[in-house]
């Protein structure tokens, strides 16, 4: 009876079958039947195919069980088999028969089939593509760890919606992974299907023509881009590099060797009208074209607001600005034709001037971005498909300049953007990071990485409920469901703060001064909400340690996780304590108060400020803390190259609260002496706040 089930099931179109909801799998296939389930107390027997490529996916396969404890053995007896087939050859055929697995067209490139037959497992792929991925899925239908991990046997066909599907990692803002890192990244990603990784440079690729602005410790050597593009291409990952070529390119033009190639004195764009600006463009590019094999390169020309500021003034105010910015493009389309690259660029121009898009060379390739939620991302698609133009969506992780990523916006941002990508026929995705105040932990990203993943190869719009469901137990083991329910706090609390006008979780938030003017008129809008943040936050960290026990893969996203919550909840002990300080130092200054009705004396409150256990030690011991803890987190990932930067203000901001500690401390001794407490702003502390009951 199974058997003609399943040979129903393959025989209809891949739109009518769901995938069996009860097993969590990012991305979720196109077609699933689960058969049943066995228990690896013998583990897993995988027989090694014939050629390089598929042997690779074999080994990288038992070594992903064999760190999950399972006994994985190359041929010989165990609970279950693999076998991993090309679809091509006679035994790939009998398998796809056997099974009633229907082979398509669509599946030739990429996509895969895995046919569950008794106790064995076939991966049939008609390219090694196609074979690595279906044993990533294999890697999903296993569960637990060691002899109590289970099989999930399943019959699945598969392949993917979008034929590039990248992940943009920001290098030119502060973090500089390792190398060590940067091969994690790539086997993490390959692991859920991403085949494009597009490191971004503005300054931090070392070129040997122009060595100058490549900070040293903090750049990408030749020796080290060589040996990632070679290890990416096993995990058949395409590394395309991005070199800004117009825009944000400040960290050049700072050095006087580029200042004349400015478009304003020191600025962050390249003036069109130097000749210079494309000799320098020619001179990256050729150095990138010598170093990345990949046949698309990607040349930035985004955000360019200062063009027509400076040296191109006069020509901007006689051509206009669209028509400058194109034209340089076009020259810089020129300049490189001889490399023979597709040149990928952000579409900015989109919105500009959307008029001139049918001017642009049409075989470059139009990157559409944006960042936030939207019913519709059609007008930053459309100028450019409606031109025959190639376009690629770039939604993003909403990771920028916040103590955590805002996953509720990154999630809906990337389902609306690559759905509305595929039904309007974009043959990409970059997702994106951005590092912007340089202070970004990338292990706290891989949520909204991975659903980026996951709906660049799904066809349509990807659910976020099953998503968010299978995140904890499909990346970090975790079985209990903690991890999810431990994100969706964190989503939470971003948009508590949200709904109060503050934006969110922001590292601006978390740097902020209660006392200074702009402190204390955020004070007064958050105050509402500062104990329900605190409990989110905080019952998250609960859900993550609980989960702890369960959790056997990327442990080290895990601690990211609960240090963004921290961070989060520290937000609001800060401006809750800030507030208590106010209210305690008034109450000790106030002199009108009878003894009798006084709560505590003056100098018992002033304890509560600046005594061992005062809330401004509290809040010096919360920067602190997390001070280590970002520190240990920032050094799992990256080089020191640029840490020290962010150390200076967990510092600057630990001694802020041991300045007004001792301040309070002082005016202790002086109540002691005189019998009165000194004005709070001579000890730094404001005498009322704005909306602050007294």
């Amino acid at each position: 009876m199974r058997i003609s089930i399943l040979a129903l099931l393959f025989a209809v179109p891949a739109a009518a079958q769901p995938a069996d909801s009860t097993l969590a799998l990012i991305p979720q296939p196109r077609q699933v039947v689960r058969t049943h389930d066995v228990t690896l107390k013998r583990g897993i027997s995988i027989e090694l195919p014939p050629g390089t490529d598929d042997r690779f996916a074999a080994r990288d396969l038992g070594d992903a069980l064999r760190a999950d404890g399972i006994r994985v053995v190359y041929g010989g007896a165990a609970s279950v088999r693999v076998e991993l087939v090309r679809q091509g050859t006679a035994r790939g055929r009998a398998l796809l028969r056997d099974g009633h697995v229907a082979w398509s067209d669509s599946m030739n490139a990429e996509g895969y089939a895995i046919v569950a037959l008794g106790d064995r497992l076939a991966i049939v792929g008609r390219t090694a593509a196609g074979i690595f991925y279906g044993a990533q899925m294999v890697k999903q239908l296993v569960t637990g760890q060691g002899p109590s991990a289970v099989a999930h046997l399943a019959t699945v066909r598969d392949w993917p919606a979008m034929r590039y599907r990248g992940f943009h990692d920001d290098l030119s803002r502060g973090p500089m992974p390792t190398p060590e890192f940067q091969k994690y990244q790539i086997r993490t990603l390959a692991a859920y299907k991403i085949n494009v990784f597009s490191p971004y440079f503005e300054n931090t690729l070392y070129y040997s023509e122009n060595p100058v602005f490549a900070p040293p410790g903090g750049a990408m050597t030749p020796d080290q881009v060589r040996d990632l593009v070679t290890y990416a291409a096993r995990y058949h990952i395409d590394v395309i590099p991005e070199q800004e070529a117009f825009g944000h390119l400040h960290h050049i033009l700072k050095y006087d060797l580029y200042s004349d190639l400015a478009e304003t004195p020191h600025g962050s764009v390249l003036a069109p009208g130097q000749p210079g600006s494309l000799a320098l463009i020619k001179q990256m590019f050729w150095e990138i074209d010598s170093l990345f094999p990949s046949r698309f390169v990607h040349l930035g020309a985004d955000e360019t607001q200062e063009l027509g500021k400076g040296q191109t003034r006069a020509l901007v105010q006689q051509d206009g600005l669209g028509p400058v910015y194109l034209d340089f493009l076009k020259s810089i389309d020129s300049t490189l034709k001889p490399l023979h690259k597709r040149l990928l660029f952000w579409g900015d121009i989109a919105s500009g001037s959307p008029q001139l898009v049918k001017t642009l060379p049409a075989d470059m390739i139009a990157v559409a971005w944006g960042y936030g939620p939207s019913k519709s991302f059609d007008g930053a698609i459309d100028p450019f498909r409606k031109a025959g133009m190639e376009t690629w969506v770039a939604p993003g992780v909403s990771n920028w300049s916040r103590v955590y990523p805002d996953n509720w916006v990154a999630l809906r941002n990337i389902q609306g953007f690559v759905r509305d990508g595929q039904r309007l026929g974009a043959t990409g995705v970059l997702n994106t990071s951005w590092d912007d105040d340089g202070e970004a932990i990338f292990n706290q990203t891989w949520y909204g990485v991975l659903f980026g993943a996951a709906a660049a190869w799904q066809p349509g719009e990807s659910s976020i409920p099953a998503f968010e469901a299978a995140y904890g137990q499909v990346f970090n083991g975790d079985s209990t469901g903690r991890i999810d329910a431990a994100q969706l706090d964190l989503s939470a609390a971003h948009a508590l703060l949200d709904s109060v006008g503050v934006g969110d979780a922001s590292d601006g938030l978390f740097w902020m001064d209660p006392y200074s003017p702009s402190g204390q008129i955020v004070a007064q809008k958050v105050r509402p909400v500062l104990r329900r943040l605190r409990i989110l936050a905080e019952s998250s960290l609960v859900l993550i340690d609980r989960a702890r026990p369960f959790v056997h893969r990327n442990v080290d996203a895990v601690d990211a996780m609960a240090l963004g919550a921290r961070k989060i909840d520290f937000i609001g002990m800060k401006f809750e304590f800030a507030d208590q300080i106010v209210q305690l130092y008034a109450s000790a200054a106030d002199t009108t108060i009878p003894r009798g009705q006084r709560i505590e004396s003056p100098g018992s409150a002033l304890i509560d400020i600046s005594g061992m256990n005062g809330l401004a030690f509290d809040l010096r011991d919360g920067y602190s803390l997390t001070r280590d803890l970002y520190e240990q987190a920032w050094l799992r990932e990256n080089r020191p190259y640029w840490l020290d930067n962010v150390l200076a203000r967990y510092d600057m901001a630990t001694q802020l609260w041991i300045t007004r500690s001792d301040a309070v401390a002082a005016a202790r001794s002086v109540l002691g002496r005189t019998g009165r407490v000194p004005p709070a702003d001579s000890v730094g502390i404001p005498a009322s706040m704005p909306g602050l009951k007294e």
